[in-house]
């Protein structure tokens, strides 16, 4: 027993000098230095006292929503994308890193504490938290009834932009009837009727339409629309034309054919497009209108995309600049959704490699459009829709691979069981491993990775702590980045459904958006809080020239006593030299 306990012991300082030395080993040189942090601090420090609101009004508005972008996998992905590039990932800076503003918006929708896709969306999009699985209807309507939702409808920021004059599209790796894409336009009560095949007795009974039926409804309010799902827009007496599958509308509709027919009759000229090659030949600048449908469901996933010959299927930056090319034709402005929508897939599937993948393409198109783009007019917001299982442990040193063991590659640590484990892990999910031999005991044998090289196998599965078919969303708050007009506004801890009102606000869309179009426009002045006035030619605000004023009044006051002091004082003098005043003696 003494043996044991000695070999333990010497065990664990072994491994602990060799994760120490490993430490020393991966840190970079400079960092070493004092001056390096106190330096960096200040280069922060005034990059953050250098950020000045905006209010001006917001021409163009880009929103884009990370699936299941937890602020662990924003962590993840920037080192992922610094290993990527053989850096320093740790310090990698992601896009959303350069936005001025972040804060974290609550999840919870008004039925649930852990939210789906649907609710969320429908509080981001539309300003009104609603109960899970439903779209564009507020919470007085019970999910999956059809009849009464019609009564209960709210409407997207991209729709009430539309209405006013502003183009609009979606971007998404999702298909287009997805929880998020579909919100945007779409009104339903239960999130899985993408197609009419998937209508419940009840919901035909009362005259609901399928969500691809409402998407070619709404289409004229849309100038963009690239994603997946030719499945629920074929009828199923055809196989789809690229992936030979059948598709699932029982009610003979061509959606496709449906929309060309529309925006004939609508004197535009659009397009349809199904891979990359024909998305890249668009002419941006003589096409109105453009329909992209890429995958029979949803895109591959971007590590595939990119490793797999056979997959012929855009990346989303390339669909997110193809959008801003078309859209900003429009004088009056814009609005776009651009989804990042499989990183949520991914997690679901205990897949944090891809999952990562999906964060550093969805950094990509970030950055795309902050190249495309000005922050003088147009506000772009970043932010999720809900959380995941997903941490990221086990003390890793410096430079370790993210995907690998924890905490060095080279000489893991042991838990308890004598097996080693990944930096990466689930609370719950399919990476849970049963003992087949006592599946009613339910026994937990976790798989010995030793021998598995994790850091190189993006679709390797992290194990999790819970068994479940598939991993579950978390319910933490999530992060929100933003630049341009009204951006500061979007700071602190906040609502979701509090999104699309600054949103509104900043844009001035919609009627009861409380923004005062020709306030806003003018003299960019807000209808509440700071506001400028010119002052000898330069730009004040309200609390400025209140500051002014009560230092000039200071100043007066100063001075009028001063002269009291002067005139009493002279009046004293002068008396007692014997002068008389007014020729009085």
């Amino acid at each position: 027993m003494k043996l044991l306990f000695i070999f333990c012991l010497l065990h664990a300082f072994v491994t602990l000098s060799y994760s120490l030395n490993s430490m020393e080993q991966f840190q970079v040189e400079e960092e070493k230095d004092p001056n390096f942090w106190r330096e960096k601090a200040t280069q922060e420090r005034l990059r953050i006292m250098n950020q000045k609101p905006n209010f001006n009004k917001a021409k163009n508005v880009i929103m884009f929503l990370g699936d299941g972008m937890t602020t662990t996998t924003v962590t993840a992905g920037r080192i992922l994308k610094g290993q990527l590039q053989d850096r320093n990932g740790e310090a990698t800076v992601l896009s959303v890193d350069h936005m001025p503003y972040s804060g974290f918006s609550k999840t919870y929708c008004t039925d649930a504490q852990v939210a789906d896709s649907a609710c969320t969306a429908t509080a981001y999009l539309s300003g009104v938290k609603t109960n899970a699985g439903m779209m564009g209807v507020d919470s007085r309507q019970p999910r999956a009834k059809c009849n009464g939702s019609s009564n209960y409808e709210t409407e997207s920021f991209l729709i009430q932009g539309n209405k006013g004059g502003r183009a609009a599209g979606i971007v998404t790796t999702t298909e287009v009837t997805h929880a998020t894409p579909g919100t945007a336009y779409a009104h339903t009560s239960e999130r899985g009727w993408y197609s009419d095949a998937d209508l419940t007795d009840e919901a035909k009974k009362n005259g609901c339409k399928d969500i691809a039926s409402q998407f070619i409804d709404s289409s004229h309010h849309f100038d963009v629309v690239l994603g997946g799902g030719r499945r629920n827009f074929l009828p199923n007496t055809v196989l789809d034309p690229v992936e030979k599958k059948q598709c699932k509308r029982k009610d003979g509709r061509d959606l496709v054919e449906e929309w060309k027919q529309l925006r004939k009759a609508e004197n535009k000229t659009s397009n349809y497009v199904s891979n990359p090659q024909e998305l890249a030949e668009v002419d941006s600048a003589t096409t109105d209108s453009l329909l992209g449908l890429f995958n029979y469901k949803h895109l591959e996933y971007d590590y595939n995309r990119k490793t797999n010959a056979d997959i012929d299927e855009p990346s989303l930056a390339d669909m997110t600049r193809k959008a801003i090319e078309i859209l900003s034709k429009n004088t009056s402005g814009y609005t776009l959704l651009v989804e990042g929508g499989r990183i949520d897939h991914a997690h679901h599937a205990g897949q944090a490699g891809l999952a990562l993948y999906e964060m550093v393409a969805f950094d990509e198109a970030i950055q795309t459009a902050l190249n495309m783009t000005s922050a003088d007019d147009t506000l772009i917001v970043v932010t999720a829709d809900h959380g995941h299982t997903m941490a990221m442990g086990g003390y890793s040193v410096r430079g370790n691979p993210i995907l690998g063991l924890a905490p060095d590659q080279k000489n893991p640590s042991l838990a308890l069981d004598g097996k080693p484990y990944t930096t990466l892990l689930y609370a719950n999910g399919p990476g849970y491993k049963l003992d087949n031999t006592n599946i009613s005991g339910c026994n937990h044998v976790r798989e010995d990775l030793t021998h598995q090289h994790t850091k190189d196998k993006p679709q390797y599965r992290q194990q999790a702590a819970v068994p479940l078919p598939s991993e579950s969303h978390g319910g933490e708050d999530v992060g929100v980045y933003a630049r341009g007009p009204y951006s500061h506004l979007l700071t602190g801890v906040f609502e979701q459904s509090y999104i699309a009102h600054v949103i509104m606000y900043a844009a001035c869309i919609g009627n009861d958006s409380g923004c005062m179009e020709g306030a806003n426009t003018s003299v960019n002045t807000p209808t509440s809080g700071p506001s400028t006035v010119n002052v000898l030619g330069h730009q004040i605000s309200h609390a400025g020239v209140s500051h002014l004023l009560g230092f000039f009044i200071a100043m007066t006051t100063l001075l009028l006593v001063s002269l009291v002091v002067i005139v009493t004082y002279m009046y004293v003098r002068m008396r007692q030299s014997g002068v008389h005043i007014m020729g009085k003696p």
